[in-house]
């Protein structure tokens, strides 16, 4: 699938990669069509295989160019091509960089210009509105002040944009409302620490909303890294709630105020979460899930289960130790 928001260089081929790695070139240089992760991985693509906990997506994905580092390398079947690295996620963020050379830019869109009412159906716009090349806005919706929408976002029918919204590198569905001071499709928080300088990681995913959504005031919802952002439907988050990169959320989910994921969780659907709890990266939690106020998730957590506190645990075992 194209990507909507960021322009792919074509052209590349296997020894462009290896270079950019600065590792041995190969005699027979292939061409490679993209970067993805391992389960949406084409035959033409080059993927990367950086945790044990990934074995299983391993074992289904199509590409033929898997970069790992030493230790992972004895997992991967003979039948890939292996490229061995130090640092994979350095290496992948290189990788990206070279498809997509503006994915470490995130200024303001230069195209943005006043928006023409006479483009859009049924639209009600509050004033200082301002709209970019090739956005796709539905029948029945709504732009509150001083909101901006970046170019090639698409936004459903009957959706309801408050003021001060910035939406970029975003999809949104149907019956969807956005409140005010909402900032949705930023580049994520991801980067690398260095002896000299941090070295920032390039966010080439989407925000995806689902239809039916509510997101609070004061939302922060950053784009994924290779994959997107989801927020499935009729799923109601409450303000300020921060939602960092990959983050895969289910749909009829309730996140009440000052929730944080962080980076590549994913929820369940029908997921509760108290106030000011915190989720941990790389986590799965179940549907049916209720996690208290103020808990602190730092592992998996299966479905139909309710848990609370820090480290988050099943809540009658709480309730004992906090009599």
């Amino acid at each position: 699938m194209k990507n909507l928001f960021f322009k792919k260089k074509n052209n590349l081929k296997i020894n462009d990669i290896l270079k950019v790695l600065n590792l041995k070139q190969l005699k027979k240089n292939i061409k490679i069509d993209d970067i993805k992760e391992l389960d949406s991985a084409g035959n033409n693509d080059i993927t990367f295989f950086n945790s044990i906990k990934y074995l299983d997506a391993l074992k289904k994905t199509k590409s033929k160019f898997i970069i790992t580092n030493k230790k992972l390398k004895i997992k991967i079947p003979e039948k890939f091509n292996v490229i061995e690295v130090n640092d994979v996620l350095l290496s992948i963020s290189l990788i990206t960089n070279l498809f997509y050379p503006g994915s470490l830019d995130d200024n303001f869109d230069d195209f943005v210009t006043s928006i023409d009412k006479k483009k859009f159906s049924k639209l009600k716009v509050g004033k200082n509105v301002l709209v970019g090349k090739n956005v796709k806005i539905g029948i029945n919706c709504s732009i509150g002040n001083n909101s901006i929408i970046e170019s090639n976002v698409k936004i459903g029918n009957n959706c309801n944009i408050g003021s001060n919204v910035i939406l970029k590198n975003s999809i949104v569905g149907n019956n969807t409302n956005i409140l005010d001071g909402a900032i949705i499709g930023k580049k994520g928080f991801g980067f690398f620490p260095g002896k000299n300088k941090n070295i920032r990681y390039p966010h080439i995913g989407a925000v995806i909303i689902g239809n039916d959504v509510e997101i609070g005031c004061n939302n922060t919802i950053d784009r994924g890294s290779l994959s997107n952002t989801v927020i499935g439907d009729g799923t109601f988050l409450d303000n300020q709630v921060h939602i960092a990169h990959n983050v895969k959320i289910g749909k009829n989910c309730i996140i009440t105020g000052q929730v944080g994921f962080a980076g590549s969780s994913s929820i369940g659907n029908r997921v509760l979460i108290g106030g000011q709890a915190g989720i941990s990266g790389h986590l799965s939690v179940g549907d049916n899930v209720k996690i208290g106020g103020g808990s602190g998730v730092i592992k998996n957590i299966p479905s139909n289960t309710k848990v609370m506190g820090y480290p988050a645990k099943d809540i009658r075992n709480f309730l004992k130790e906090n009599k």
